[in-house]
């Protein structure tokens, strides 16, 4: 009966020197949501949140960019990539319409510890996106500095 040998030998590695290990990564992303800022009065109050992205990825036009969006922005985007996207694209952080009803004793959607909980919703949200290879051209547009987005 024939012997099963392992190849045990390594594959080649070049050395690694200073620069390599700790310069920055070949391809890297770091992305945050956060600084959530509520605008507006009555009907007409929202609130935003600051994207800040630092990358190298050919995708973006810019390698570093802060911006301010919308729950909104991120349904239009979810929106855009579920049509376009052959992968599963997560889900947002809820709508929480019994926030909104009136007669409530406390902010609604306008409570610190809600606005909150949406914020890290958003960048969990965002950081997914990525890990799922779900991001397009549109991702790029809702991280960076283009002023308006959605349909032209």
């Amino acid at each position: 009966m024939a012997e099963a040998i392992a190849d045990t030998r390594r594959l080649y590695t070049k050395p690694q020197n200073l620069n390599d290990a700790y310069g920055p990564p070949s391809n890297f992303l770091e992305i945050d949501v956060s600084n959530p800022e509520t605008v507006g009065v009555g009907r007409n109050r929202f609130t935003t949140y600051e994207i800040r992205l630092k990358t190298n990825l050919p995708i973006f036009k810019l390698k570093e960019s802060r911006v301010r969006r919308r729950y909104s922005d991120f349904e239009w985007l979810r929106g855009e990539l579920e049509r376009e996207s052959k992968v599963v694209v997560p889900p947002l952080p809820g709508k929480a319409l019994i926030r909104q009803l009136p007669f409530r004793g406390d902010d609604g959607i306008f409570d610190d510890s809600f606005i909150e909980e949406r914020r890290q919703g958003l960048e969990h949200f965002l950081k997914n996106i990525w890990r799922r290879g779900a991001h397009s051209h549109h991702t790029s547009r809702l991280c960076s500095g283009w002023s308006s987005i959605g349909p032209k």
